[in-house]
């Protein structure tokens, strides 16, 4: 029977755990290698698959400060934009024997499941909240729902191919995004970790996810004619919350 598409949204987590050189390794190879695999496999098939949808991440752009960004920004650098680079670059067989290939650049995907959104909502409801450095760090987040209905969208629109950010249209900031998850929660949201603090309690890790900043624009989606249901962070939140999802 002929497989008509294929999702691929498999990597080692990048919030778990502190970046050894081990754990780099591991988020490089489990994304790198297995997409690369995965698309010559799919390249031998006959007849190949239509479309194949495979994950990739904003964090290509690397820290941009303010800059508005979309597909057409160039890569930026650190380890997750060399990650991602190389990630996009390894669905390469797939898109040279005529599949059809979408990268999706996914910015914080929000789920009260897991992802980076369930540890926050322990630490916020235990009056943790913080805001991380200067808190001016711009941050692109997307809803699971969102993610769920764009996956679709990509695989039935045909005239999408390459990068697609996949953002909300509403960026915020990292003090912006501790006062609205702090008023959903109607908790107090009045410490700071300063940056130094959060380098020697994550290291690495702390500059490329949380001292990082990123205002990215789902352009490619938005002309595509694509519409978020979860377009505001505090109604995001909200109905994330009241659904569990």
């Amino acid at each position: 029977r002929q497989v008509e598409g294929v999702v691929h949204l498999a990597g080692e987590s990048i919030a778990s755990g502190r970046w050894t050189e081990a754990k780099k390794a591991r988020i490089r190879d489990s994304r790198v290698i297995g997409t690369r695999l995965l698309a010559e496999g799919l390249a031998r098939l006959s007849p190949p698959p239509r479309v194949l949808v495979s994950a990739s991440a904003v964090g290509l752009y690397g820290s941009r400060g303010d800059e508005t960004l979309t597909e057409d920004s160039p890569a930026g650098e650190g380890f997750l934009a060399e990650v991602a680079r190389e990630w996009e670059a390894a669905t390469g067989p797939a898109a040279d024997a005529g599949i059809r290939v979408v990268c999706l650049r996914f910015g914080m995907v929000l789920s009260t499941r897991g992802g980076a959104l369930k540890p926050l909502l322990r630490a916020f409801r235990l009056g943790g909240g913080a805001k991380v450095g200067s808190g001016d760090q711009f941050l692109s987040w997307v809803s699971l729902p969102d993610v769920v209905w764009v996956v679709r969208h990509v695989l039935e629109r045909e005239d999408l191919a390459g990068p697609v950010n996949v953002v909300a249209p509403e960026s915020v900031t990292n003090a912006g995004f501790t006062k609205t998850l702090a008023s959903v929660l109607h908790r107090p949201a009045f410490l700071a970790m300063p940056a130094f603090a959060a380098r020697l309690l994550l290291g690495e890790m702390a500059d490329e996810l949380l001292l990082s900043s990123a205002k990215v624009e789902a352009s490619r989606l938005r002309e595509s004619g694509f519409r978020f249901r979860h377009s505001e962070l505090e109604s995001a939140l909200r109905d994330l919350l009241s659904t569990g999802e």
